[in-house]
């Protein structure tokens, strides 16, 4: 299958995707009860019409300029089929985390072997049907995409298989490390991505209307979407002194006033259940630890027992300030429903604290001065920063990534794309 194939016969490809999110969406949920899950499967199809749209010109032939000695030659750079591709995908968001790889690598004119989280088996193996059908219906094989769910100690035979050809894996630092070395086995490339500690850098120019209305809402909705289970979230909010002191009241209202309830029962709710209670008792010590040393908890911090929903996974959202780059808290990736409010006394000082953990994931910076926004936004460790917004992979056409502790390598955008090629 060439990538003429997937383009089919029509001038505006985008004019006949057809996004049918309800099924889907309640065998996500079905699984991890997060309302805000809905917000992906637009994502995914906005993956889909960039590549449609701009796919082949990122994997055309291109001429590269010669030498003296050569100048009666021409040069040319191809990216051609790898073979069978392999993605190792962590179990938040398996929507897109399953179709984002499929989507490349069919594209690219490869095969994918799709190792989902065991968390999410029903959910990943349901999705991926959707492209062995859609595969089916265009004539090509569903073979093209399989899907694997096997422990942990098991997938070492994949991940050093010799007939795989690259791998993609999302998830933890601790595993990721098996993975490579397993994957060194067979001299395997692999593109890793391991979440992060983001910061939301809050400059002192901002006026109060600009924080309550403009801000804020960005903030809520980078540190609580899926109950915080996300992993270029926002984790920090440092704030340059005056605006420390008004996002403060601002911030506990609107976090005390969250609804916390089962998006299968309910409509007014705000934010869902964790994926599982197994890290509770961790949360809870991080923030009982941050308390001793000086924070303050003025929001939740503990596991909450939803009266209608007495099983599930639920974490109260929490708000701690005076969170500090010493506490264990500010250090660690939480993957929770947790706000920390930190206090800079410069934009110098801001940077000092946003590079301050192992992660350079994602970052965000809010402001209104252009030289101080371009400033942090050279200064900030991170392989993505937003200025003025969060969630720079609504961006479908940027590729996606981190540096030092979040990973390396990318996909999405022409970056990914050829990064799961043959360079010729």
């Amino acid at each position: 299958m060439g990538q003429d194939d997937l383009r089919g016969e029509t001038e505006s490809p985008q004019d006949n995707v057809e996004v049918r999110q309800e099924p889907s969406g309640d065998a996500q949920r079905f699984e991890d009860d997060r309302l805000t899950t809905r917000a992906f499967p637009p994502v995914t199809v906005e993956k889909l019409k960039w590549t449609i749209q701009h796919g082949e010109k990122a994997l055309r032939s291109e001429r590269r300029p010669t030498n003296f000695l050569l100048m009666y030659k021409h040069n040319e750079v191809r990216w051609e089929p790898l073979g069978v591709l392999a993605a190792c995908v962590s179990w938040n968001y398996p929507f897109h985390n399953a179709l984002s790889p499929i989507i490349s690598t069919l594209f690219t004119g490869s095969a994918l072997l799709l190792k989902s989280s065991e968390q999410t088996a029903f959910s990943s193996h349901y999705f991926s049907s959707i492209a062995r059908t859609a595969l089916s219906a265009c004539g090509h094989s569903p073979h093209l995409v399989q899907s694997l769910i096997c422990w942990p100690q098991t997938a070492n035979h994949l991940t050093s298989h010799p007939e795989i050809s690259h791998i993609t894996f999302i998830g933890s630092r601790s595993i990721a490390n098996a993975v490579c070395a397993s994957a060194a086995k067979a001299l395997t490339p692999v593109c890793v991505e391991l979440g992060g500690k983001d910061p939301a850098v809050i400059l002192d120019d901002l006026s109060p209307y600009e924080l309550e209305h403009k801000v804020v809402p960005i903030l809520m909705k980078g540190i609580f979407t899926s109950a915080g289970q996300n992993c270029i979230g926002i984790e920090r909010i440092i704030a340059l002194p005056r605006s420390y002191n008004l996002l403060i009241p601002i911030l506990e209202s609107r976090i005390r006033n969250l609804r916390i309830g089962s998006a299968l029962h309910e409509e007014d709710i705000d934010i869902g259940a964790l994926i599982s209670s197994s890290r509770f008792p961790h949360l809870t010590s991080l923030i009982q630890s941050a308390v001793s040393a000086g924070a303050d908890l003025l929001v939740g911090g503990s596991p909450y027992t939803h009266p209608q929903h007495p099983k599930g996974h639920y974490f109260t959202p929490t708000l701690l300030t005076n969170v500090t780059t010493s506490m264990q808290i500010a250090q660690e990736e939480l993957f929770a429903p947790i706000a920390l409010l930190m206090r800079a006394s410069t934009p110098s000082h801001a940077i000092e604290i946003a590079n301050s953990t192992p992660y350079a994931l994602g970052a965000s910076i809010f402001g209104n001065n252009t030289h101080d926004l371009e400033t942090c936004t050279t200064r900030l460790k991170a392989g993505m920063v937003s200025v003025n917004d969060f969630g720079a992979y609504y961006a479908t056409g940027l590729p996606f990534g981190g540096t030092k502790g979040s990973g390396y390598g990318r996909f999405g955008g022409e970056e990914g794309l050829r990064s799961i090629c043959n360079l010729k």
